[in-house]
Protein backbone atom coordinates (compact mmCIF):
# COMPACT_ATOMS: atom_id res chain seq x y z
CA UNK A 1 0.00 0.00 0.00
CA UNK A 2 1.21 3.67 -0.53
CA UNK A 3 0.76 6.50 1.57
CA UNK A 4 -2.82 7.20 -0.73
CA UNK A 5 -3.47 4.01 -0.37
CA UNK A 6 -3.02 2.81 -4.02
CA UNK A 7 -2.22 -0.96 -4.52
CA UNK A 8 0.84 -0.76 -6.43
CA UNK A 9 2.63 -4.19 -5.63
CA UNK A 10 -1.14 -6.02 -6.16
CA UNK A 11 -1.46 -6.24 -10.14
CA UNK A 12 -4.25 -8.94 -9.71
CA UNK A 13 -6.32 -6.79 -7.15
CA UNK A 14 -5.74 -3.37 -9.06
CA UNK A 15 -7.92 -4.73 -12.15
CA UNK A 16 -10.98 -6.35 -12.59
CA UNK A 17 -11.31 -9.92 -11.57
CA UNK A 18 -13.98 -12.33 -13.61
CA UNK A 19 -15.69 -15.21 -11.78
CA UNK A 20 -17.92 -16.62 -14.41
CA UNK A 21 -20.92 -14.41 -14.45
CA UNK A 22 -19.23 -11.64 -12.00
CA UNK A 23 -16.90 -9.07 -12.42
CA UNK A 24 -15.11 -8.02 -9.25
CA UNK A 25 -13.12 -4.61 -8.44
CA UNK A 26 -11.35 -4.74 -5.30
CA UNK A 27 -10.52 -1.80 -2.96
CA UNK A 28 -9.80 -0.73 0.05
CA UNK A 29 -12.46 -0.78 2.75
CA UNK A 30 -13.56 2.91 3.70
CA UNK A 31 -16.94 2.66 4.40
CA UNK A 32 -19.13 -0.61 3.99
CA UNK A 33 -22.62 0.33 2.37
CA UNK A 34 -24.31 -3.42 4.42
CA UNK A 35 -27.61 -3.58 2.44
CA UNK A 36 -25.46 -4.50 -0.71
CA UNK A 37 -23.13 -7.09 1.29
CA UNK A 38 -23.54 -11.03 -0.09
CA UNK A 39 -20.81 -12.28 0.89
CA UNK A 40 -18.14 -12.25 3.86
CA UNK A 41 -14.51 -13.52 3.83
CA UNK A 42 -11.42 -13.73 6.19
CA UNK A 43 -8.05 -14.14 5.71
CA UNK A 44 -7.71 -16.42 9.45
CA UNK A 45 -4.67 -16.04 11.90
CA UNK A 46 -3.85 -18.27 14.58
CA UNK A 47 -0.92 -15.83 16.52
CA UNK A 48 1.26 -15.16 13.69
CA UNK A 49 0.64 -17.52 11.09
CA UNK A 50 -1.77 -17.93 8.65
CA UNK A 51 -4.86 -20.49 8.18
CA UNK A 52 -5.28 -22.09 4.74
CA UNK A 53 -8.00 -24.83 3.68
CA UNK A 54 -7.95 -27.64 1.03
CA UNK A 55 -11.29 -28.29 -0.04
CA UNK A 56 -12.23 -31.85 -1.37
CA UNK A 57 -11.45 -30.97 -5.50
CA UNK A 58 -7.73 -30.13 -3.79
CA UNK A 59 -7.88 -26.82 -4.24
CA UNK A 60 -6.90 -24.05 -1.46
CA UNK A 61 -9.31 -21.45 -0.92
CA UNK A 62 -10.02 -18.42 1.16
CA UNK A 63 -12.91 -19.34 3.87
CA UNK A 64 -15.93 -17.48 3.51
CA UNK A 65 -19.10 -17.70 2.23
CA UNK A 66 -22.72 -16.38 1.17
CA UNK A 67 -24.70 -14.54 3.71
CA UNK A 68 -27.63 -16.45 5.15
CA UNK A 69 -31.07 -14.32 5.28
CA UNK A 70 -31.41 -11.60 7.54
CA UNK A 71 -27.84 -12.32 8.69
CA UNK A 72 -24.88 -9.68 8.87
CA UNK A 73 -21.44 -10.01 7.45
CA UNK A 74 -19.69 -10.84 11.05
CA UNK A 75 -22.28 -13.15 11.66
CA UNK A 76 -21.31 -14.81 8.55
CA UNK A 77 -18.13 -15.24 9.21
CA UNK A 78 -18.47 -16.39 12.82
CA UNK A 79 -20.39 -19.38 11.16
CA UNK A 80 -17.92 -19.69 8.15
CA UNK A 81 -15.29 -20.00 10.50
CA UNK A 82 -16.42 -23.02 12.06
CA UNK A 83 -18.04 -24.68 9.02
CA UNK A 84 -14.84 -24.61 7.21
CA UNK A 85 -12.01 -24.08 9.52
CA UNK A 86 -13.68 -26.25 12.82
CA UNK A 87 -12.87 -23.19 14.60
CA UNK A 88 -14.08 -19.76 16.50
CA UNK A 89 -13.50 -16.01 16.05
CA UNK A 90 -11.77 -14.04 18.14
CA UNK A 91 -11.62 -10.96 16.54
CA UNK A 92 -12.40 -9.47 12.49
CA UNK A 93 -11.20 -6.33 10.56
CA UNK A 94 -12.62 -5.43 7.59
CA UNK A 95 -9.58 -4.19 5.14
CA UNK A 96 -10.93 -4.26 2.06
CA UNK A 97 -14.25 -5.31 -1.22
CA UNK A 98 -14.97 -6.74 -4.07
CA UNK A 99 -17.71 -4.40 -6.02
CA UNK A 100 -19.01 -6.67 -8.12
CA UNK A 101 -21.65 -6.82 -10.62
CA UNK A 102 -23.28 -10.12 -11.77
CA UNK A 103 -24.19 -10.72 -15.71
CA UNK A 104 -26.75 -13.75 -14.16
CA UNK A 105 -30.50 -13.06 -15.12
CA UNK A 106 -31.39 -13.83 -11.35
CA UNK A 107 -29.07 -13.57 -8.35
CA UNK A 108 -27.36 -16.87 -6.53
CA UNK A 109 -29.63 -16.37 -3.65
CA UNK A 110 -33.17 -14.55 -3.83
CA UNK A 111 -32.13 -13.16 -0.50
CA UNK A 112 -28.79 -11.29 -1.95
CA UNK A 113 -28.58 -8.08 -3.50
CA UNK A 114 -28.55 -8.08 -7.42
CA UNK A 115 -26.75 -7.31 -10.08
CA UNK A 116 -24.56 -5.65 -7.80
CA UNK A 117 -23.16 -6.43 -4.93
CA UNK A 118 -20.14 -6.37 -2.13
CA UNK A 119 -17.81 -9.19 -1.03
CA UNK A 120 -16.10 -7.88 2.47
CA UNK A 121 -13.18 -9.51 2.84
CA UNK A 122 -11.04 -9.04 5.89
CA UNK A 123 -8.59 -10.83 8.78
CA UNK A 124 -9.07 -11.88 11.90
CA UNK A 125 -7.66 -14.05 14.82
CA UNK A 126 -9.12 -17.55 15.49
CA UNK A 127 -8.99 -20.39 17.56
CA UNK A 128 -9.40 -24.15 15.85
CA UNK A 129 -11.26 -26.13 18.49
CA UNK A 130 -12.92 -29.37 15.86
CA UNK A 131 -13.06 -30.11 12.57
CA UNK A 132 -14.96 -28.45 9.96
CA UNK A 133 -18.56 -28.76 10.11
CA UNK A 134 -18.76 -29.43 6.52
CA UNK A 135 -22.90 -29.22 6.30
CA UNK A 136 -24.29 -31.04 3.15
CA UNK A 137 -24.67 -27.99 1.44
CA UNK A 138 -21.59 -26.38 1.59
CA UNK A 139 -17.79 -26.33 0.25
CA UNK A 140 -15.81 -30.06 1.49
CA UNK A 141 -13.34 -28.68 3.36
CA UNK A 142 -10.64 -31.99 3.82
CA UNK A 143 -7.54 -29.62 5.11
CA UNK A 144 -6.93 -27.05 7.34
CA UNK A 145 -3.38 -25.95 8.02
CA UNK A 146 -1.78 -23.39 10.09
CA UNK A 147 1.36 -22.07 8.01
CA UNK A 148 3.33 -19.03 7.67
CA UNK A 149 2.66 -16.05 5.25
CA UNK A 150 4.94 -17.25 2.74
CA UNK A 151 3.94 -21.03 2.99
CA UNK A 152 0.40 -19.74 2.42
CA UNK A 153 1.19 -17.23 -0.58
CA UNK A 154 2.80 -19.71 -2.18
CA UNK A 155 -0.15 -22.42 -2.52
CA UNK A 156 -2.13 -20.31 -3.56
CA UNK A 157 0.09 -19.15 -6.78
CA UNK A 158 0.50 -22.67 -7.35
CA UNK A 159 -3.05 -22.61 -8.79
CA UNK A 160 -2.73 -19.44 -9.89
CA UNK A 161 -5.08 -17.95 -7.64
CA UNK A 162 -2.80 -14.84 -7.20
CA UNK A 163 -6.03 -12.87 -5.87
CA UNK A 164 -6.48 -14.86 -2.66
CA UNK A 165 -2.14 -14.77 -2.35
CA UNK A 166 -2.13 -10.85 -3.12
CA UNK A 167 -4.84 -10.83 -0.28
CA UNK A 168 -3.26 -12.75 1.88
CA UNK A 169 -0.09 -10.44 1.60
CA UNK A 170 -1.74 -7.29 2.11
CA UNK A 171 -3.51 -8.79 5.14
CA UNK A 172 -0.45 -9.69 6.32
CA UNK A 173 1.50 -5.85 5.34
CA UNK A 174 -1.57 -3.88 7.03
CA UNK A 175 -1.05 -6.47 10.04
CA UNK A 176 2.05 -5.85 10.79
CA UNK A 177 2.49 -2.49 9.50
Amino acid sequence: MTQKGHLKPYPTLNQPIHWGDITACFSLASSIDEALVSNASIIPMVGDRYVIIQLDNGKWELPGGTLEPKETYLECVRREVAEEIGATLINYLVFGLFDCMSAAVQPYRPHIPHPRFLRVVGFGEVRIVGKPLNPADGEQVVNVEVVTIEEAVERFDSIARYDIAELYTLADQIRTS
